[in-house]
């Protein structure tokens, strides 16, 4: 039997695959059928879709911690998403998992984060509690779904299922026995009627190595910027944190002279690795203990496969405490969240009573002051927003002018 090129590639690919990864030969498709490519698999296919999406550019100009930052070293959410990338690609290649797959969910899963970071999206939901309130998971799946505006057949990227899936479970599952105990964001529960996520199990592996490369890259890298920014200090973090202090004297044995930003860096850049190589031993003890044949077996297990190991568990809750007492509750950061929250619940209210201040194409959105529709316009709009036109439009509207187009 003669196959093409790309298909022949597919083919060979699979022999490295694990056989709970999932398999881009047997995806359960998308909601509008495309013709498949012969050169790229349809998880391949949905990363080039993501790379070229206009709201994987706006992460550029996004908060990570630091709203606007000035200096050019700090992360936003675009640089932290291409970190969160780069450890899930490594993970799932030593797992022999899809990393094609793994790399799409990372580099997507921050799409509806508004801008200011957690400050903005906290100003966002109060806004919105009388319209049912604002989730940055759901908000990732109205752009991946809706807002994405690039094709003329469909609106939205028309991902496949096993990358909505891991989008919107990004977090485990969303109903059922292991589900948080919240409402179901309307968007995803408006979705599922016509494409069902199964929202009552855990994602498939690939999600779950985004997720906790999530985890790795967020909890090193804001220590990274921490020190940078001299929000505190290696000896500050080394006497709170004591694994990190048994990394920090590791480094200054061995090498007495090296200067204080190369320790920085070769701290943090311990610190990944021991969460790496944490994660793939307490994966590979999961895997054997289960052992899955699919990655629907995966799915149905009831508790992730990638995790950290309970001691790796305990450092993580250690460095998450130390950066929200340090860090994200420091002075200089609360000072600038405080005004981030002011500008979104501004823009929020005036969009709402005025709509006639929006651009055109959202104007024809909206059905008058006050409404749900218009709500849901002026937060598709503001959460589409980066910090800087954020605070442009902010301006603008404070003198009476709509926001430049």
């Amino acid at each position: 039997m003669r196959f093409s090129a790309g298909l022949y590639s597919f083919r060979a690919m699979a022999s490295d695959r694990a056989p709970y990864a999932s398999d881009p030969m047997a995806s359960r498709g998308r909601l509008h059928g495309e013709p498949e490519s012969e050169t790229r698999t349809c998880f391949q296919r949905d990363r080039d879709r993501i790379i070229h999406s206009t709201a994987l550019r706006r992460l550029m100009h996004k908060t990570q911690v630091f709203v606007s930052p000035e200096g050019d070293h700090f992360r936003t959410r675009l640089t932290h998403s291409l970190e969160v990338a780069q450890i899930a690609r490594g993970l799932a290649r030593s797992m022999s998992l899809d990393h094609d797959l793994a790399e799409a969910l990372a580099l997507a899963h921050d799409f509806g984060h508004p801008p200011f970071g957690h400050a903005g999206e906290e100003a966002l939901d109060a806004a919105m509690k009388p319209f049912g309130g604002f989730d940055h998971n759901d908000q990732t799946l109205r752009v991946v779904v809706y807002l994405e505006q690039r094709y003329a057949a469909f609106d939205g990227l028309n991902l496949t299922w096993e990358t909505l899936e891991g989008l919107v479970k990004h977090n485990g599952p969303l109903t059922g026995r292991k589900a948080k105990k919240k409402p179901l964001p309307r968007t995803i529960a408006d979705y599922i009627g016509k494409h069902d996520l199964e929202l009552d199990s855990f994602a498939g592996p690939e999600a779950q190595v985004a997720a906790i490369a999530d985890d790795i890259a967020y909890d090193n890298h804001d220590v990274d910027d921490g020190l940078r920014a001299k929000l505190f200090t290696m000896e500050t973090l080394a006497a709170a944190v004591p694994h990190i202090a048994e990394i920090y004297e590791a480094v200054a044995r061995q090498y007495p002279r090296i200067e204080p930003g190369r320790l920085i860096q070769e701290v943090v850049r311990r610190q990944i690795d021991a969460m790496v190589n944490d994660v793939l031993a307490e994966t590979r003890r999961r895997i054997r203990e289960a052992d899955p044949v699919s990655a629907a077996a995966v799915r149905a297990l009831g508790q992730p496969v990638v995790a950290f190991s309970p001691a790796m568990v305990q450092k993580d809750r250690a460095i998450k405490s130390f950066l929200f007492e340090n860090m994200y509750r420091h002075p200089s950061v609360t000072k600038e969240t405080g005004a981030a929250r002011e500008i979104v619940r501004d823009l929020f209210e005036g969009f709402m009573g005025a709509p006639g201040l929006l651009p055109e194409q959202w104007r024809r959105l909206t059905d008058g002051p006050g409404t749900l529709a218009t709500a849901r316009v002026a937060a598709d709009y503001i959460a589409g927003m980066t910090d800087r036109y954020a605070e442009r439009a902010h301006r603008h509207m404070k003198a009476g002018k709509a926001p430049a187009e």
